[in-house]
């Protein structure tokens, strides 16, 4: 039974399985100085059409928390959005990385940072008292399912530039984003001043393994020293650079990314027929937030659909992944319907 609580917990697309299975072949050297890990950095350099720097860790906390902590000294601060996951959702990793840089929230629309809600917190205080800020982090697609196109992330650059901040992107659902706006992958990066991307591998079907993806080489520098002493330099390398040579041949990793946000697509559309029914944001990605009635949740429950309900600004987030299938959608909504 396919389930709409997390594209976590889709399994493995054949083209990461198939590059797992041939990078299991023979001896290799270890800690990233073999051929798939140097493979998969050249391409992700031909991708983003930059000379950047890759390192990868096994999951999204990791890469979030270790990329800021490059950037902020414990006197030091993040403002991100009050959705945002590494506010949410991190247990307080990125604090405890830095040693105790703090992150401040700010407004913005529909989970979205705006030049606004930057100045505002910037300009709340300047005093030494105040925790300086220092990295501004926007979140693609947002926890909310909605995308920045490359105008309101030049509004992003332009408090950035104004405001002497470095711009991390916690890029979690990086191809979903790409696949809405039909962008390419520079075009919503370094080229709109985007410092740090952190790319998610586990939500675009690879089995663990995120890729940080530093466009400044000298913001790298000793970085591969942070992901040892945080238990992050994986050893066999190769079995998480490898799976991402799988999805990024031929394009897999946007191909299943437009896929996810397709079925979106459709259970928005068979949940705007139902009256009842309200949905809280637009539809960006490959999520859908909307209210339910108790009993209905409660009753799906019993039927054995999963969703969560903490994820946003309430109601139940749908989340469909790349290997969605449309009669999912269909079995979901014929009970929904006979609950109502």
């Amino acid at each position: 039974m396919q389930q709409f609580a997390s594209d976590n917990y889709a399994g493995m697309c054949p083209e990461a399985l198939a590059y797992l299975e041939k990078a299991n072949g023979g001896h290799v050297p270890a800690y990233g100085e073999d051929p798939y890990t140097e493979e998969v950095c050249e391409r992700f350099r031909e991708i983003f059409k930059h000379d950047c720097e890759v390192f990868f860790v096994f999951n999204g906390t990791a890469a979030n928390s270790l990329a800021l902590s490059t950037y902020c000294k414990p006197y030091h601060s993040v403002i991100c959005s009050e959705f945002a996951h590494i506010e949410t959702d991190e247990c307080g990793a990125p604090e405890f990385f830095s040693h105790g840089s703090k992150i401040l929230t700010a407004a913005g629309e529909q989970g979205r940072l705006g030049y606004e809600g930057i100045a505002s917190v910037v300009h709340k205080r300047s005093d030494v008292h105040y925790p300086k800020p220092k990295v501004v982090s926007v979140t693609q697609a947002t926890e909310l399912g909605t995308v920045y196109d490359v105008n309101q992330l030049r509004n992003v650059q332009r408090a950035a530039q104004d405001f002497d901040l470095k711009i991390h992107m916690d890029g979690a659902r990086f191809a979903n984003a790409l696949a809405e706006l039909k962008a390419t992958p520079a075009e919503i990066t370094h080229e709109v001043g985007v410092d740090v991307l952190c790319l998610g591998g586990t939500k675009n079907g690879l089995a663990v393994g995120d890729a940080v993806i530093f466009f400044n080489r000298d913001d790298a520098a000793e970085f591969d020293y942070r992901c040892k002493q945080s238990g992050q330099l994986a050893s066999k390398m190769r079995f998480i650079s490898a799976q991402w040579l799988g999805i990024l041949e031929n394009d897999a990793w946007l191909k299943y990314g437009e896929h996810a946000n397709n079925c979106a697509i459709q259970l928005e559309s068979e949940l705007k027929k139902i009256d009842e029914l309200e949905l809280l944001f637009p539809r960006q990605a490959n999520s859908v937030f909307v209210n339910l009635p108790e009993h209905v949740r409660n009753g799906l429950a019993a039927k054995g659909w999963r969703f969560y309900t903490f994820i946003g600004a309430g109601g139940v987030r749908l989340m469909c992944s790349w290997n969605t299938q449309p009669e999912s959608i269909t079995n979901f909504i014929r009970d929904l319907k006979g609950l109502l």
